[in-house]
């Protein structure tokens, strides 16, 4: 995996503190962080900023993606409607790991309301540099699209 990524990052208002504290440290690391909202606390609607950051990763202007909201099922769900998309939601970071080497994930999504500030540093950490293992795996992943 590149060192320094292009990462679209977008939330629901669950997730807005959780993705603000997420942009400075992974600009801190070098990376351009593209942020696709929200950026407030008001009730919204996660699709709305969920399509984006896959737009942006299903179109080449990113080279990954993190969605968060509260349990982050709601943004891996509409993420994955887009072609190419895999979305992962990841609450541990070996589950980060898995999401990378066994399904060549491109998002991660995170669980604002179940992690701690450290847990989800530790999962992008791990998302962004756990190459995908290909092999046996590639076969599966190629299996998935419709």
């Amino acid at each position: 995996m590149k060192k320094e990524l292009i990462i679209a990052i977008g939330c629901d208002h669950a997730g807005t503190d959780l993705k603000d504290i997420l942009i400075e440290y992974l600009q801190a690391k070098g990376h351009t962080l593209l942020d696709k909202g929200t950026h407030g606390h008001a009730s919204v609607d996660y699709p709305d900023y969920a399509h984006p950051v896959a737009t942006s990763v299903e179109q080449k202007e990113a080279d990954m993606g993190i969605l968060i909201c509260g349990s982050a099922n709601g943004v891996c769900i509409t993420a994955n409607k887009h072609a190419g998309i895999r979305a992962a939601l990841c609450w541990k970071n070996e589950i980060a790991a898995l999401a990378r080497q066994h399904n060549d994930a491109n998002i991660i999504g995170l669980p604002a309301r179940f992690l701690s500030e450290e847990e989800a540093k530790a999962c992008v950490d791990t998302f962004f540099t756990t190459d995908f293992e290909g092999g046996r795996h590639q076969a599966r992943v190629d299996k998935i699209a419709c």
